[in-house]
This record gives C-alpha cells, structure tokens and sequence, in this order.
C-alpha cells in the first residue's frame, strides 16, 4: 500500500552533513505536501554513496554545497551531473556566490517559508514536464553522441572536451537524455544505449 501511495509522488534525495537540517526538511515534506517523499538522505558523497547516488532514479536532489571542498564548490552542479541525471536543488549558504548559485536548478534557504520551499520543489518539476527538449521521444544526434560517451563511462568534463562544448551544455544534454528515455542511472542509460545499437559489448572488454 505504502508503495502504491507513493506512485504518483516525486521522490527527493537530500545530500547534507546537518541531520538537524535533513529532519527538518524531512518533516516539512511530510507536513505541507503529499506531492513529494525523501527516498533518502546522506551526508556526504563518500565513494559508496556516490555509488550509490549513480544507481538510484530519484527525481530530485537537495544538496548542501558545504559537502564540497572550497575550491570544489563552483563545480558542485557538475559534480553531482556525473553521478545523476535528476534535477539539483541547492540549499543557499553566505558564502555562496552568484556563479555558484546559477549551476543549480534552483536554490532555497532553510529560513524560506514553508510554503515558497515546496512552490519552488513543484516548480522544477514543472519545468521538466514543459521542457520542449521532452515533447519528442526521439534522441537528436548529438544526444546520441553524448549517451555514448555516458556508456563509456566518460566525465561530463571530459565529453565537453571531446565536443568543445560547455559542461553545463553536456549536463543539460544529459538531462534530455534522461527526460526522453525515462532513465534516470548510469547503468540504465548504458542498457539503452547497447539494445539500441549505439554500443556493443566489445566497447566494455
């Protein structure tokens, strides 16, 4: 029953070293919105939770950027992009600059109401729904192309390389990918990619 509930809800993955903060989060969903549920929480992206990130579809992330090292920080968007194709929400600090604030889908303070937190949650969920880029099921060439590279177990830094491209160009590739395949992991993608002829096994030997 609990999972048939859960069905039609979106499902949020919260990234903070602040239990206090994660529980109040956590309540708050549970209290003013039957539209969302935290699927999980964690506390850093340690090298089993990132395994663990990569292989979980969960729609939406709320991250705390302080879980990055300083001079990681203005590449946490893209950090989390090699490991998720969902959609990154950043919960806002003091020391969060402007450029590190616009990677991000969306951002909200922990001081924000209630009621503007969950506005913004339905409102990247929203956004992903109307994205023209998921109107058509049909992956465009360079999608393609960057699914591939995803398959091959590339960095989004890397195929940016490769294409001479933005890394924010690659992240929202992906996200189309994503939003068009109904995909949300590394390991699916990289299914869909060979049962669609776009790699073969031998790519992996």
């Amino acid at each position: 029953m609990k999972n048939m509930k859960r069905e039609n809800k979106k499902s949020l993955l919260l990234i903070t070293p602040s239990r206090i903060i994660a529980k109040g989060i956590e309540s708050l969903v549970s209290d003013y919105s039957g539209e969302f549920y935290i699927s999980g929480i964690l506390s850093d992206l340690s090298r089993a939770n990132a395994s663990m990130l990569k292989n979980t579809g969960t729609d939406i992330i709320i991250i705390d950027p302080v879980i990055f090292d300083f001079h990681d920080r203005e590449n946490g968007r893209s950090i989390v992009g090699e490991l998720s194709e969902a959609t990154v929400i950043a919960l806002e600090n003091s020391s969060m600059g402007e450029e590190c604030r616009k990677q991000y889908d969306d951002t909200f303070n922990i001081y924000d109401h209630p009621s503007a937190i969950i506005r913004k949650l339905r409102n990247v969920t929203r956004s992903v729904h109307e994205s023209p880029a998921a109107d058509s099921h049909e992956l465009s060439a360079r999608e393609k192309e960057i699914l591939v590279c995803v398959a091959k177990g590339m960095l989004n830094k890397e195929i940016a390389n490769l294409y001479k491209i933005s890394v924010y160009t690659v992240i929202s590739h992906r996200k189309n990918i994503s939003r068009k395949t109904g995909i949300k992991t590394v390991a699916g993608l990289t299914v869909y990619a060979m049962l669609n002829n776009l790699v073969d096994s031998n790519t992996f030997e």
